[in-house]
């Protein structure tokens, strides 16, 4: 067996900051478009609240307007019980909006969330390192929630201002079609030119902003994670300054989309007092022509008042929808990034039943295409039933070999065969469901001992978790807890000590009880008496159980089946 590189697998060739879509923008609406039915009838409900609006201003002034020159009752009683029902029905349409929009998105963002995790899932574990840890968590919660953004905060309003302007400049040009041409071009100007012009200012400040924000969470991990060996280097204040330019960063690109969205609010309400000013001029010209009545005068200009009034969010929405296509572009980034491993298109079974060996011949594994090799040449033979140790210095591609077992990682040459099946004809889920165990990278969750080894098998009773926690020398310290099993033991184990995280690793990958066991350097962290019993346990508990244990030496591996050494020298 050789080895001719490092061991530990790196991530695959990746570009996390570059677009790999033309599109990622409409992606995003297509991943939501599933959730139409229930977001159609909240824009549909915020266009009616703002139609509503107008309509009980023009309404309203129709009325004093005519009950002004005191005419017969019966002649305004229509136009009572309209304003009556506008002021009614805008209240409880804006309420059906908020609760038809918020039910919807917040149904829309879950189902996202969960389609980019599944995006994730292929990429683990060899994938992730490609996306720093703190900006993949920016990417999984901030953007997402984008979507959320993208339909309460710009299509709704979008739509609302749309019916609105429609409807003004509609009503208009039955009044007085010069005032209706007006009010129409002025409205487009506020409506389309206005919004195009901050989108088109936010939109390198939105990807900048983006990235200083998921730069500052990744800081901010590193801080949190390295927070005692920063302490020790006297690395602290160097970290923390770096982390208060970034947030100043960030402060002063707020700042100056702020001042954006802020000047083009001011130039739509310039636009609405001309609006407002032109076509109360041209309504007073006709009625001293005596070519409109004195009521028709006073609904066009408040008609032409209120009707910006639905198109004062866009703006903010423009302002929103620059940051929201940085996220998209971010999130196809995600979903783009091929997996490592390459799926069949039609994967054969696999043995579920009896003793399985696994046989490895000529395998070559490289980390990236132009790469060393991290294996080549590797033949190892695990019978069936049988524990094999495999050993091997710091760097000789033992862990690399587990990972290419699991199907983490792909194998260019060469073939593994596990119960008579080739491994790449294989489903990775099937393959980890027959093999897998404890890894180098394994992880002790921020949750109870109990539910830490309840991972590996949901349904075990007590017995089979004290069964595996004593194998695992772990059984008397978690019965000497307060909280026992229900003890928490703090993110990645941090409030165990090494040799205490190890063990709990190790009874995880015993309760998990698969076809084939793989253990990586279960020992480790362990003191030298501490560790030759452990492994006479490991060996004791896995006898007639297909093993392939990974040690750096031969002590306490005397009651082996088996024992192959795997190293850079070539064959």
């Amino acid at each position: 067996m050789t080895s001719s590189a490092q061991a530990a697998p790196t991530a695959p060739s990746a570009r996390p900051h570059t677009p790999r879509t033309p599109h990622p923008t409409l992606r995003l609406l297509l991943h939501l478009l599933p959730y139409r039915r229930g977001l159609l009838p909240a824009a549909l409900a915020a266009a009616g609240s703002d139609l509503a609006g107008a309509a009980l201003m023009a309404t309203a002034s129709w009325l004093i307007t005519r009950a002004a020159e005191q005419p017969p009752l019966a002649s305004v009683s229509l136009a009572i019980v309209a304003v009556r029902a506008l002021a009614l029905g805008r209240g409880a349409l804006r309420y059906t909006d908020r609760l038809l929009g918020h039910d919807g998105v917040l149904r829309a963002v879950a189902g996202f969330r969960t389609r980019v995790y599944e995006g994730l899932v292929p990429l683990a574990p060899a994938g992730i390192p490609a996306f720093r840890g703190g900006d993949l968590l920016t990417r999984l919660v901030d953007d997402v929630d984008a979507a959320q953004d993208l339909l309460l905060r710009v299509l709704i309003p979008a739509v609302a201002a749309c019916a609105v302007a429609a409807a003004a400049t509609g009503t208009a040009m039955a009044l007085l079609p010069s005032a209706g041409l007006l009010l129409g071009l002025l409205l487009a100007v506020a409506g389309l030119l206005v919004p195009a012009l901050v989108l088109a200012l936010s939109r390198r400040t939105g990807r900048t902003e983006k990235e200083a924000r998921a730069e500052l969470a990744a800081l901010a991990v590193d801080l949190t994670r390295g927070a005692a060996d920063l302490a020790a280097y006297g690395a602290r204040g160097r970290t923390h300054g770096r982390a208060r330019r970034v947030t100043r960063r960030i402060a002063a690109l707020e700042r100056r989309g702020a001042l954006t969205t802020s000047l083009a609010s001011a130039v739509i309400l310039l636009l609405q007092g001309a609006a407002t000013a032109g076509v109360t001029w041209l309504a007073l010209r006709a009625h001293a022509d005596g070519a409109l009545p004195a009521v028709r005068l006073t609904v066009l200009a408040v008609l032409a008042l209120v009707s910006f009034e639905a198109l004062t969010p866009l703006p903010a929405a423009a302002r929103r929808l620059a940051e929201v296509r940085a996220s998209a572009r971010r999130l196809a980034d995600v979903l783009d990034t091929p997996p490592p491993v390459t799926e069949p298109a039609a994967p054969a079974p696999l043995p579920t039943e009896g003793p399985i060996g696994v046989e490895v011949t000529g395998l070559r594994v490289r980390h990236h295409p132009d790469a060393p090799p991290a294996l080549d040449g590797v033949d190892l033979r695990v019978p069936p039933g049988h524990r094999v140790v495999l050993l091997g210095a710091s760097g000789s591609g033992k862990s690399t070999l587990i990972a290419a077992l699991m199907r983490f990682v792909p194998y260019e040459a060469g073939s593994i065969r596990v119960g008579g099946r080739e491994l790449r004809d294989c489903a990775g889920a099937d393959v980890r469901r027959l093999i897998t165990g404890m890894t180098q990278d394994a992880h002790v969750f921020h949750t109870t001992i109990r539910a830490n080894l309840l991972l590996a098998r949901p349904d075990a009773t007590e017995a089979e978790l004290r069964e595996a926690a004593r194998a695992a020398r772990l059984l008397a310290w978690i019965e000497a807890l307060p909280d026992r099993w229900d003890t928490v033991v703090g993110g990645d184990g941090a409030t165990m000590s090494g040799g205490q995280r190890q063990r709990l690793l190790l009874a995880r990958a015993l309760l998990a009880d698969p076809p084939v066991l793989v253990l990586d350097e279960p020992t480790e962290g362990l003191d030298p008496d501490t560790a030759a019993d452990v492994l006479a346990d490991i060996l004791d508990a896995t006898r007639g159980r297909t093993t392939l244990l990974i040690a750096h030496d031969r002590a306490g591996l005397a009651a082996a089946d088996a024992i192959a050494t795997l190293d850079r020298a070539g064959h």
